[in-house]
Parts: C-alpha cells; structure tokens; sequence
C-alpha cells in the first residue's frame, strides 16, 4: 500500500500578513544508502557503508528499552510530520515517548512525539502553547519540525500571529537539526529535459504549488536561465507551466491518467482570448509519489533531485524564544542526545532498524523495512526499463549540525544560504502575497549550538556527510551564463560583480551535491594565443573567490575556452557581448 500523507501535511506556507491566508506547507522524508556489512575496527563491529561516522574505537550504545521512562523530566509535546530524516529523534527518544535508557532519558526530558502532517494546525498549536506560556510557565513545552527550504514563508507568518505577545514570545528556529531530505524529493521529467534544459520550456509540471519539490523545479529553472509561469490558469509557450496538485500523490496521478486542462494562451506576457489545452509533462514529487511514477507508467527521470540539491531540506525546528531561553539547559542537552543518536544511526545497522522501528509505531503506517528501505534509498528499473532512484535520507551529528549553521571549520553558513535563496524566491515569485520575510538573523539562535560545541567537543568525532565530487563534470544539471565585469584586458573582477558571484555561491551551497563549472568564454575579436589564456585566468579568478567564500577546491573546476564556443554572431556588437561570458555549470 503507498504511503498516503493528508493533503496539507508536505505543502510549503506562505502566509500574507493579518489578513491573507495560509498556503500549505510541505513536509518530507529522506534517506542515505544500505550498508554492505561490516568490519572489525577497534573494540566493534562497524557497518562497512559511505554513511558511517564513527571511527575508530567507536562504542555502539545499548538500545533504548521500550517502557516509558516517566522520568519526572521537563515535558515536551514535539509535533512532526512522517519524514525520514527524523531518524535520529526517533532512536533519541526510544519510542513515541520517552523510553527508558533512551538518550533523551539521560538528558532526562519527557518528549512525547505527535505525527502532525497539518501546518497550518502545527502553527496553530504553537500559538496557542506561547499564550499559554505566559500565563502559566509550567506548560508543556511544544516544538514543530519540518522542512528548511519552507522556514522564511513560515516563520514570517508565525512571528506576526506572534507579535501581540511582544518580542520574548516570537518564534525562533533552534539548531537541533537532525537530518535532511538526501534524494527523496524530486523532479521527474523525460529524458530530453536532462539533454537540453530548454526542452522544458512550453512543458508544464505537476506539483503542490508553492510546495517544497516545486522549489526544486524553480531552482533547476532558475539555474538554467527559464522562465518560469506561476499562475496556473494561464500557459506561456516561452516558460515552464505549473499545473497544481492537490497533494503529493495527486501530481503523480494527474501524469499517470493523462490529465488534462484549459489555459488561457498568453504570448509576451499578455493574453490573448484563446484557450488550448495542457498535459502533464513532468512531477514534482516525493516518495512514494516517484514509486507510482515509476511502477505505473514510467517515463520520467531525475531531472533534480534533493540528492543534488543536498542543503535544501535540512530538518528544521521552531520553538517559542521565552520558553527556549528559559529551558536552555533542556535544548543543549537534547542537542547532545541527538548528535549521538546520528552517530549511532549512521555507524550501527541496529540502531537505523530501531529507528525504523519507532518510525512505525508514530506514524501507524506501513512497517519498519519500508521506512528502512526509503531512509536508504533504492535504484531500480521503471515500467519502461529507465532507471530511477526512489527515496533517500540522512541523519545528521554534531559535526553535521555545525556545518548546516556555519560553525563548522569552513564556516560556511549553509542554512542561511538556503534560507536566503528561498525566501527571495517566494517574493519573487509571489510579491503580492509574500512581499518580505523574516531576516534570518532574527529567525535563527545559533547560541544553543554555539555552547555544545564549545563545550563538548568529544562529540566532534563522529565524521560529517561529505560530499564526494567527480574529477569533471561528465553531465550537467544546470548551465546559466553570467555577464561578469572584467577589467579591460584582464582577469581582475570589477566590484560590481562581487554580488553576482555572492549569489552563484550561495547557489552552488544549496547545490553541494553537485560540482561547480566555472567556464570562461571570449569574443573573437584578438588572437587566439590571447583569448584563450585570459579566459582561462577570468574562470580562475571567479574560482578563486567562490574558494575564498568556502566552497571545497574539489568542488569546483575551471576552465578557459577562448573563442571556441560562441553562443551568438561574432559580427555583431551585441552578439559579441553575449559571447563574451562567464558559464555557470552544476552538474556530476
């Protein structure tokens, strides 16, 4: 039986501000690959697999027991939605409350988890405990957890119907992430799209609107230079088309049964007074939406995927700031926990099946190789014999949750990177009802993870996800040409271009799935002994402030092409400026 979320559980909210509505928010799973059996290494057995963290004389920690721990701890109500990278909390806390020896137990916290797949209740529920809250300081706390890429629209909304209460009552996120989405989320298309990016344009993609694996459609989009048409009762030749979903299944079904509907025709942005009718071409989606994809009629393939786009759903959650300051203590302590369950989720098969497990018992659907099998991830054979990868999570440590917040030794801030890229996406995409959102400095507290790694740094053992880049890129995601200012006959990058290149990587730090092309191309104006060299030193140069900004020398390469490979006419002054460019490649 397909797993079946209710339809405002995974929709992403972008809420207007008193009197506008709330969109759907969205929600997911994720998941890393099985593990290959195991070998002697130190004082244990370690799983021989690309995720395991601990090294060395690791020590594998005794299950969690299955009775309640009751252990008079401060109380704590945490809604979730039914999502793979929740792996860690779920051996943390023993079970749907809090078992004994369970590592949340030792932090001696009471944690009972509620599967909650509707954010608009999530964010209702939140209210509702922050009123409480400062009436009587003895309530049980509640904390909400889902996906990153979804936080600037929902904290926004949230910190307004929050603002009566006055500032020690507004929603901030603390750093207890403790997975992400690592494959699962996807855009599924045909294979021409992965060919050519601009065979996409005049398709139309079925998906949540302004849902998590939508902002996968939009970023690809983006980083491919298309246009993008984000009303769904019109449809523009010249762009990508949105035809909306009602849920996660829905997108895949209306592709499966060959859905379709009117449009009003629009041509330069303006309508027209004709109607044609629209099929679905592609899927936004997420497991199991991409399993019935794939079993029921095939077709489509990874176009991108959060495998890729691997910073963009990390495992967020929002608590209330008075009730966080004032159980700090609480939070360090459940950092701790969950930085040592993603330790033993990650090195132990025991500890992931344990996992699986607790994922059943508070979800109440399917068992616990199904859960297990779409943490992992799977590739198989569609209908019509493509390959597709289903599903995909990962579970994070201590080093893991250092690097999502820039507290790690690159100091690349990836969360705020996603949490930026997003948030100015959905005003782009939708200034009249999402006009600005909460600055992130406001929205997030590093200083809970700030002390735990300050204070704890035996918990740093445990190695971070790394990404492992190939030597060139042998296929592209994504391809965007950038007019980056030169100095005349130079390599020297003009100011004016320093906040495109901020932008190129902040884009790449979503991306850090994917290896950075950086390829420099001139006009044919001079001789080739000279176009070719200063090409090559402008992608250089590009290349070397992306690695002063943090990105990983093997995650980049450069390249001068010269004159070799013009885009426009030569023999004209505005075909030789679109020649003369810097090429942006994501790709593997």
């Amino acid at each position: 039986m397909a797993l079946k979320l209710r339809p405002a559980g995974k929709v992403l909210i972008i809420a207007a501000v008193v009197t506008a509505g709330i969109f759907a928010v969205r929600w997911y799973q994720n998941r890393p690959k099985d593990v290959n059996g195991s070998i002697e290494v130190g004082k244990v057995a370690l799983p021989d697999a690309p995720e395991a963290s601990l090294q060395g004389n690791a020590v594998k920690l005794p299950l969690p027991g299955n009775e309640e721990a009751v252990n008079g701890g401060t109380q704590i109500i945490w809604e979730r939605m039914a999502w793979n990278s929740q792996f860690g909390g779920m051996y943390a806390n023993g079970g749907v409350r809090t078992t004994k020896g369970s590592l949340f137990d030792k932090a001696h916290l009471d944690v009972t988890y509620i599967r909650q797949d509707d954010c608009n209740k999530q964010m209702a529920d939140l209210v509702k405990f922050a009123n409480e809250y400062k009436s009587n300081p003895n309530t049980p706390g509640v904390l909400i957890t889902f996906m990153g890429d979804g936080m600037p629209a929902f904290m926004t909304s949230l910190a307004k119907e929050l603002e009566s209460l006055g500032p020690e009552y507004q929603p901030i996120i603390i750093p207890v992430s403790h997975g992400k989405s690592y494959g699962e989320d996807q855009v599924m298309g045909p294979v021409s799209w992965k060919q050519d990016a601009k065979n996409a344009l005049g398709k139309c993609v079925a998906g949540v609107l302004r849902d998590g694996d939508i902002n996968i459609l939009l970023k690809w989009a983006g980083d491919n230079g298309l246009k993008v048409n984000p009303d769904e009762t019109t449809y523009d030749g010249n762009a990508i088309n949105l035809i909306a979903a009602n849920d996660f299944l829905d997108a895949p079904n209306k592709y499966i049964t060959g859905y379709t509907e009117k449009r009003k025709l629009i041509v330069n942005g303006k309508t027209t007074g004709r109607d044609t009718t629209v099929g679905v071409d592609a899927v936004a989606t997420w497991t199991p939406g991409d399993v019935n994809v794939a079993t029921k009629k095939g077709g489509l393939v990874t176009i991108a995927s959060t495998r890729q786009y691997a910073s963009q759903m990390s495992n967020q959650t929002i608590a209330i700031k008075k009730w966080a300051y004032d159980h700090r203590t609480d939070i360090e302590n459940m950092i701790i926990a969950l930085a040592q369950a993603g330790d033993q989720v990650r090195s132990f098969n025991e500890a992931k099946e344990f996992a699986a497990e607790v994922s059943t018992k508070l979800y109440q659907e399917q068992n616990a190789a199904y859960w297990l099998k779409y943490f992992n991830g799977v590739e198989e054979k569609d209908i019509q014999g493509l390959k597709v990868n289903l599903g995909g999570s990962a579970v994070f440590n201590l080093n893991d949750m250092a690097n999502t917040y820039g507290l790690g030794d690159d100091k690349v801030d990836r969360y705020k990177a996603v949490y930026n890229t997003f948030g100015n996406l959905m005003v782009k995409m939708y200034p009249n009802i999402m006009p600005s959102f909460l600055p992130y400095e406001k929205a997030v507290d590093k200083s809970f993870l700030f002390s735990v790694i300050s204070n704890h740094p035996e918990l740093l053992q445990g190695k971070a996800i790394e990404t492992k880049y190939a030597e060139q890129i042998t296929e592209a995601v994504s391809t965007k040409s950038y007019a980056i200012q030169f100095e005349t006959g130079s390599a020297a990058i003009k100011p004016a271009s320093y906040k495109l290149l901020d932008e190129i990587f902040e884009s790449a730090v979503v991306a850090e799935g994917l290896k950075l092309g950086v390829y420099g191309h001139t006009d044919n104006k001079g001789s080739n002994d000279v176009n070719g060299p200063l090409s090559q030193k402008r992608a250089e140069a590009v290349r070397t402030y992306l690695l002063r900004k943090g990105l990983k020398e093997n995650q980049i390469e450069a390249k001068g092409y010269g004159a070799e490979k013009p885009v426009a006419d030569n023999d004209t002054e505005a075909g030789r400026s679109r020649n003369r460019r810097v090429e942006i490649v994501l790709g593997e």
